[in-house]
């Protein structure tokens, strides 16, 4: 059957199936991008859903073949970022509300992470306890290259990856394979593209448990796996400057792209996120991380940068932008720790 939600748009689609709830992200001309309608009815129908002995699990995907989520509507953020930034905040505080609920879902939470899965498309799949990737999977965090700072918990899964595969995936903002995302702890299953739709008519039919059994395959190995040795050596340094000057200096030519590539990312963005990696390391739970990304995207805000590498990659898309601080040397600790002052609407779980 169709359910209907509150304030219901064809942008989110919902219907329960056989006892298992699906949702589809139904924005495919814009890869499913995230937007504050999408993200109210999602939190709504999870807490609905959760609540109905009827629903067993829930199942989410998107519509279109490009992937199942490319993020947020970041060109909403850059006009509401050039007015007063209250609709930005708004749709952060609500997304990441709904990141936490997505944590703490009670029923099995199955997130077909198929395609494009960037940003706020991890927030609503990488926290399910049922993460499924496949051989078209396009995983990325790649915030730093529009001056912003990893979100939506990503800090909390970057920080707990394998020695320093998250940090390399937060400051190169580089997309990976579904089995790097595996290897780095963002999913949990392989099932091939070709597979998938009755794979998700599978879990309908018979279940998450025998889905999984039927329809899963050995991942290929991790290319990003593979490298740990030159990753985990050069990205030990205490800033990013002494980041990227032990990867130019390392004798693997793939550190010296990742070094090449950093190069081109915001100096604030990088610093700040080398520091909310580190400091999510540290934190107990996803809800702390949570907390965390809030006031820092609040204070991003207040940034030149995330204005203009939205308007050079999104708006005008010349890809040229003009960064301010422009290099790192200019950034200093009290620039970043500015970034992790309480706001006064503190998010609350």
């Amino acid at each position: 059957m169709t359910e209907a939600v509150t304030g219901e748009s064809d942008e989110v689609l919902t219907r329960v199936d056989g006892g298992i709830g699906l949702i589809t992200l139904n924005r495919p001309n814009a890869i499913n991008s995230l937007n504050q309608t999408m993200v109210d009815l999602l939190s709504t129908v999870l807490i609905r859903w959760e609540r109905d002995d009827e629903v067993r699990a829930v199942v989410v995907s998107g519509a279109g073949e490009r992937g199942l989520c490319a993020g947020g509507d970041v060109v909403a953020v850059y006009h509401s970022a050039r007015k007063d930034g209250v609709e930005a905040r708004r749709f952060w505080r609500a997304e990441y509300l709904m990141n936490g609920q997505i944590g703490r879902f009670s029923k099995p939470y199955v997130a077909l992470m198929d395609g494009i899965v960037m940003g706020g498309g991890v927030g609503v799949s990488a926290h399910g306890d049922t993460r499924v990737v496949t051989d078209t999977s396009k995983v990325a965090m790649p915030e730093v290259g529009i001056g912003f700072i990893p979100d939506v918990g990503g800090a909390y899964l970057l920080s707990r990856a394998p020695g320093a595969l998250g940090l390399h995936a937060a400051l190169t903002g580089a997309p990976f394979s579904g089995a790097d995302a595996i290897a780095m702890g963002f999913a949990d299953h392989y099932v091939p593209h070709a597979h998938l739709d009755a794979f998700r008519a599978a879990i309908a039919n018979d279940g998450v448990a025998s889905a999984l059994a039927h329809y899963v395959v050995e991942p290929p190995s991790s290319e990003l796996a593979a490298q740990r040795d030159w990753i985990d050596e050069c990205y030990t340094g205490d800033t990013v400057a002494e980041i990227v000057a032990k990867l130019r200096d390392h004798g693997a030519q793939p550190a010296k792209d990742a070094a090449e590539l950093i190069a081109t990312r915001s100096p604030i963005a990088l610093s700040v996120t080398l520091e909310a990696v580190r400091r999510a390391a540290a934190m107990e739970s996803l809800e702390d991380v949570l907390v965390q990304d809030y006031r820092v995207s609040s204070a991003s805000l207040r940034s030149h940068d995330l204005v203009e590498g939205i308007r050079a990659q999104l708006v005008d898309k010349d890809r040229r932008p003009k960064w301010s601080p422009s290099t790192l040397a200019e950034i200093t600790r009290a620039d970043v720790a500015a970034y992790f002052e309480p706001v006064d609407d503190d998010l609350s779980f």
